[in-house]
């Protein structure tokens, strides 16, 4: 970590500053603050709105969890950010996503749609991993890559989904420039 931490509980200054640090123990609860909320911490009215807006796409879309988490994991590939990758891959697993969707979304180097779907995901699960790597390392996305998106989800869906690889691409910006939880300089294997 390229900061220290705060302390855990962290320390506030107000009233207001109490609020935004137990708004963020409930959207934890029942685990405790992570290393991500105790740099957040740091900037107080930046942690609230961190908390906010992540806790929507994590649990107000309607997006089914494995695409969801295959989004954050394929974001998290795309920038080497292990941190990200060691909670939310798991989360992949327990939605359902295969060990041999897993090897596919974290393979190095861009994945193109036209390759068709690989052995391990379905077409909506290929469709999601191809137009998160697409969208983290371009920005701009190929017309034919959003018509795919396109054909295989509602407006809504298309939305949240877009949403999801953006925030997941600010968090892992955040986590990988600040080294937080002192995973980056691992990989997708590393268990320690």
């Amino acid at each position: 970590m390229r900061l220290p931490y705060v302390p855990n509980p962290p320390p506030t200054a107000n009233e207001d500053e109490a609020a935004i640090v137990a708004r963020i123990q409930a959207r934890r609860h029942p685990r405790p603050l992570q290393p991500l909320d105790l740099t957040l911490l740091h900037a107080p009215p930046v942690a609230d709105g961190w908390n906010s807006f992540l806790g929507a796409i994590r649990t107000k879309t309607t997006l089914p969890d494995d695409l969801r988490e295959l989004a954050i994991s394929r974001v998290a590939v795309c920038n080497s950010a292990w941190y990200e990758w060691h909670h939310h891959a798991p989360l992949a697993v327990k939605a359902g996503v295969s060990e041999a969707g897993m090897a596919v979304v974290k393979r190095e180097g861009a994945l193109k749609v036209e390759e068709g779907v690989p052995e391990g995901l379905n077409e909506k699960q290929w469709v999601v991993v191809c137009y998160t790597d697409e969208m983290t390392r371009n920005v701009k996305v190929r017309e034919e890559m959003f018509e795919r998106v396109r054909g295989l989800f509602g407006e809504r869906e298309v939305v949240e989904l877009t949403a999801t690889i953006a925030c997941y691409n600010c968090v892992s910006r955040f986590l990988v420039a600040l080294d937080v939880g002192e995973r980056n300089n691992t990989g997708p294997d590393d268990t320690h």
